[in-house]
């Protein structure tokens, strides 16, 4: 279990996320993804990162066992971490492209939201399954993905939306394989890379920089209503729900 980095090839750094088996990241998991995509945004021979995974899927948020074994201790620390890892991506010095498989959920909409490109493999399904698990949050990346009553409607169902919808309403830049995944996300990459670098990272700062949202601090508003739910009984109660139904 583990985050890595490739050696950067032609100004790409590639930091890929394993966790199996459905990355299901721990708290010491999200710092760590958010130290690699720093190390990666810093590195003067980099022009672009691609953040990508191995396994089943992309992201399915949070390790909840973790969660329900450590208590409000490991709910500070997810919330802290995720916060981190999403503005890592968000504030990486060169644009980040996400390559998405499979699943993409919790704070794996806070990762794809946060980033600048996203590539997508047929089989991908983006969602916030967070009501359903008893918290909330990341409300703020999706919003950045689909239209706000779109947002609204698949927030209070848990539903979740292909990779061709998002394609449809412009979040996703292309759709492939799954076995042609990577090298799309690599070909765009280094198309993006191709640029004087000096240039891009300008570039990103200037985007950044005009965005109508305060991502960091729309974020961390919705964590206090995670934290409100977690510490007034409410995720443990949902919880229970959730697993004696066996949803």
């Amino acid at each position: 279990m583990a985050v890595c980095t490739s050696d950067p090839n032609a100004g790409v750094c590639v930091v890929t996320v394993d966790f199996p088996p459905v990355n299901a990241l721990p708290v010491r998991g999200w710092y760590a993804l958010a130290d690699a995509v720093r190390a990666a945004g810093r590195d003067p021979d980099v022009r672009c990162v691609v953040l990508t995974a191995t396994g089943r899927g992309f992201n399915a948020g949070v390790d909840i066992k973790e969660l329900r074994r450590d208590g409000h201790g490991a709910l500070l620390g997810a919330n802290h971490g995720c916060a981190e890892a999403f503005s890592a991506v968000y504030a990486c010095e060169v644009p980040v492209v996400a390559a998405v498989h499979g699943h993409c959920l919790g704070g794996g909409i806070g990762l794809v939201g946060n980033a600048d490109a996203i590539v997508a493999s047929e089989d991908a399904v983006f969602g916030l399954p967070e009501l359903d698990r008893g918290a909330l949050g990341a409300a703020t990346h999706l919003a950045r993905l689909v239209p706000q009553h779109l947002l609204r409607t698949l927030y209070y169902t848990c539903r979740t939306v292909t990779a061709a919808e998002l394609h449809a309403h412009g979040a996703v830049w292309k759709v492939v394989p799954r076995d042609a995944l990577r090298h799309e996300a690599l070909c765009l990459a280094h198309e993006i890379a191709a640029r004087d670098g000096t240039l891009l990272r300008l570039a990103k700062a200037a985007l950044n920089g005009i965005d109508p949202v305060d991502v960091h601090r729309s974020y961390r508003f919705e964590q206090g209503f995670t934290f409100e739910a977690g510490l007034g009984g409410v995720t443990e109660r949902v919880r229970d729900t959730f697993e004696a139904e066996g949803q």
